[in-house]
């Protein structure tokens, strides 16, 4: 099996970020994405998902629904004939999350935690990967790791001078990342 993967975040680069969504009625796919995604399962990429979720942490939605969102998302692509291989997820925030929640962890974007927990489990060549990002924190999860390929999707935001350095391609929508990579 292949040995690279495109790593997405989920809020602002699948879905348009409504802030904490976790309910499959305001979720709001970004146009392109089935197709995008589909070029890069086509390309030999494996799909995995990276995205932190302090909404959990925070007490604004359980596990069990992110759980089931996520259930629902992975339907969706898959009856646009794209699988997502897996789904890691950061609950944490240092300050803001409740209980256990409450931790400064590894897996927390802009640390590598959970592009590391994808590189293990499906023994990727962080080299040949990709890291598709909305936020200056996906770019550092990717360095950190040694991703080879960083692309920024500005989704309507604007971005610091260091978060454009720290990104190896810079695009609008994940739509367009595919013609840019088989350039």
């Amino acid at each position: 099996m292949s040995n690279k993967a495109v790593f997405l975040d989920r809020d602002g680069v699948i879905n348009v970020d409504h802030a904490y969504v976790h309910k499959a009625e305001d979720f709001e796919f970004i146009d392109g994405v089935f197709g995008a995604c589909l070029a890069f399962q086509n390309m030999g990429y494996r799909l995995i998902v990276v995205t932190n979720q302090s909404g959990i942490g925070r007490g604004y939605y359980s596990e069990t629904q992110f759980a089931e969102l996520s259930d629902w998302m992975k339907a969706q692509f898959a009856e646009h004939g794209v699988q997502l291989d897996a789904i890691y997820y950061c609950p944490h925030h240092p300050t803001k999350g409740q209980g256990d929640y409450g931790v400064d962890c590894d897996c927390r974007k802009p640390e590598p935690g959970m592009l590391q927990q994808g590189i293990e489990a499906f023994d990727l060549d962080p080299g040949q990967c990709i890291m598709v990002g909305d936020k200056h924190g996906d770019m550092l999860a990717a360095k950190s790791c040694g991703i080879g390929t960083k692309i920024l999707v500005r989704s309507g935001q604007e971005f610091a001078e260091q978060a454009l350095a720290d990104a190896d391609l810079v695009c609008d929508s994940l739509a367009e990342v595919p013609a840019l990579i088989k350039a």
